[in-house]
């Protein structure tokens, strides 16, 4: 049974405002404590800055901003999801982690086209699973980065493994 395997069906699940999302786990690289920020000018407002991982530098993404929703201040439960996006490596900034849950692919069902399409929240949601009484919204961490996010963020990454490894 490959890696592949045994992450099947297994997602990261934490909260962001009042809802609680799902990654598939085979993007996490890990999940560290929210540690300091160098910001970076002329990003966008959800691109926080930059943290040094172990000499690894790496981009900081704030999930909250990036869905639109009001800005918090960053507590102990605060936490950066480490992702392997297309080879790049990018943090996410999560309000706090909530479990690693099993969902049967019987039980992820498309993400409704109901209410406001409007929402950019609507679009980095592929579908929804059901996990127990609960709902996830499962999110498409491709689609959390847009087209530009993705080439700062390989950009960073570049110049990262040129000038540290």
């Amino acid at each position: 049974m490959g890696e592949f395997d045994t992450q099947k069906g297994k997602y990261i699940t934490f909260k962001s405002g009042s809802e609680y999302y799902g990654i598939k786990i085979q993007y996490v690289n890990e999940i560290i404590v929210f540690q300091k920020i160098t910001e970076m000018p002329e990003c966008e407002d959800y691109i926080k800055g930059l943290i040094n991982l172990r000499g690894k530098i790496i981009p900081v993404v704030d999930v909250r901003l990036r869905f639109k929703q009001e800005p918090i201040e960053y507590n102990d439960r605060t936490c950066i999801i480490v992702l392997n996006v297309n080879s790049m490596v990018v943090g996410l900034i999560v309000e706090k982690i909530a479990e690693v849950v099993e969902i049967p692919e019987e039980n992820i069902l498309p993400a409704p086209s109901i209410g406001n399409t409007e929402k950019r929240q609507n679009a980095f949601v592929y579908a929804v699973g059901k996990v127990g009484d609960d709902v996830k919204l499962l999110l498409d961490p491709e689609k959390l980065l847009n087209d530009e996010d993705l080439s700062v963020v390989e950009r960073m990454n570049e110049e990262t493994t040129e000038k540290g490894e």
